[in-house]
């Protein structure tokens, strides 16, 4: 005769497999060696396989990446020793080997003696929404017309390099295109965001592996080097103009552009806005020397005058 703790112990046992049949989280359980016991519906269509085909073989020879196999076999090994080594993301091989990321929770299996038997693991397929966050954290951080960084990239550089515990200071250099207007009111604005692409392009080029380049906006832009050497910020300047003679092709013809630099450098604990305006104010100080020095003011032949 069935009695009630016998009913609902079957019950629950029902419902338990109900559950991991039917649930879209992948569902996978390994014994202490790391072969796979059970494979639920949703791992069988997340990996393309029947549960055939991946129970009795080993974990890192289906689901995980080749890079990672030595950190799933001390993860299983961590786990049926009562520790806790499993990751919180990894990447799994999906159908055809396409790689996914997904989010892991384990669980030690043990008998009633309370000796581990196995580790259960659950995932969720998170790529989609990783994607969705890297893209939503580089729209956040970068200029859509000429894909360097923006206002936001390079204050946040700022404050690191200025922050008056930790940082070191850093030098910076503030770049504005000469009578760029004129260009927009004589070619239009889609000539003139060719030669911002351009002009952000060559400063990329020119940026180390350690500098930020981003556009404040409009026609301005700046260089954030890590190296706080006012000598060597000025042989970066020096170089930047000489990169900026060799003519832009954009759809109105050949353009030469000219530029305005201007330099300061910053140290720890200093205010990020004031470094910024001091930079802003030297290269007003060149852009007003040059037209001093050429005081024309009727456009040159195929570009933009000084």
């Amino acid at each position: 005769m069935t009695t009630h703790t016998e009913a609902v112990r079957s019950s629950a046992a029902r419902l338990s497999h109900a559950l991991v049949e039917a649930t879209a989280s992948l569902v996978c359980v390994v014994d202490g060696d790391g072969r796979i016991l059970l494979a639920n519906p949703a791992l069988e269509r997340f990996t393309g396989r029947t549960a055939g085909d991946l129970v009795h073989c080993f974990l890192w020879d289906v689901l995980v990446i080749p890079e990672e196999a030595d950190l799933a076999r001390a993860a299983v090994a961590a786990a049926m020793a009562g520790e806790h080594l499993i990751p919180a993301e990894v990447d799994w091989l999906a159908a055809s080997g396409i790689r996914r990321r997904v989010a892991l929770h384990n669980s030690v299996l043990a008998d009633e003696t309370g000796r581990p038997y196995a580790t259960a693991f659950v995932g969720s397929d998170v790529t989609e929404q990783r994607e969705r966050e890297a893209l939503s954290v580089l729209e956040a951080t970068t200029d859509p017309l000429t894909g360097v960084g923006n206002r936001r990239v390079v204050f946040e550089a700022l404050r690191m390099h200025l922050d008056a515990v930790t940082g070191a200071g850093c030098g910076l250099l503030f770049v504005d295109v000469d009578r760029f207007k004129q260009v927009n009111d004589e070619h239009g604005h889609a000539v003139g965001d060719q030669l911002l692409v351009e002009l952000a392009a060559r400063l990329r080029h020119l940026a180390g592996p350690g500098d930020v380049v981003a556009r404040l906006g409009g026609d301005e832009f700046v260089l954030l080097a890590p190296d706080r050497d006012p000598a060597a910020l000025r042989v970066l300047a020096r170089r930047l103009e000489q990169d900026m003679r060799e003519p832009v092709r954009t759809s109105a013809g050949v353009m030469a552009v000219h530029i305005s630099i201007g330099r300061a450098v910053g140290h720890p604990g200093e205010d990020p806005d004031e470094l910024m305006a001091r930079a802003d104010l030297d290269m007003y100080g060149v852009k007003r020397h040059r037209r001093r020095s050429h005081p024309r003011t009727a456009p040159a032949r195929n570009g933009i005058p000084a």
